[in-house]
């Protein structure tokens, strides 16, 4: 499986939890077992914490790709920036040497 089916069947999953947990809620509002407030308060501290875990998830997730692709030899943004203006470099000095404009 994919890294990126496992990141979107866990954003799924908490989504259908965010859902079960507010049904939850709204059920022991109703059943008088818990005030409103202390119901929105339980929910802002759940989704707190649901945000925190995301959050953690994807620090983890770019630490482990960072990890593996470090174990490449993949050309960075910088490695091919640098290769283009040696390249120009050189093609301007082989136009010169052929008596062209550079």
């Amino acid at each position: 499986m994919a890294l990126f089916d496992v990141v979107r069947k866990a954003m799924l999953a908490s989504l259908g939890a965010q859902e079960r947990v507010s049904e939850l809620i709204d059920d022991l509002v109703k059943r008088g077992e818990m005030s409103q407030g202390e119901g929105s308060k339980l929910f802002k501290e759940w989704m707190d914490k649901a945000q925190q875990s995301s959050t953690d998830l994807t620090g983890r997730i770019q630490e482990a790709v960072t990890g593996a692709l470090k174990q490449f030899p993949i050309a960075t943004k910088s490695d091919v920036e640098e290769i283009q203006k040696r390249l120009d470099t050189l093609s301007t000095r082989v136009q010169k040497m052929e008596g062209g404009e550079g």
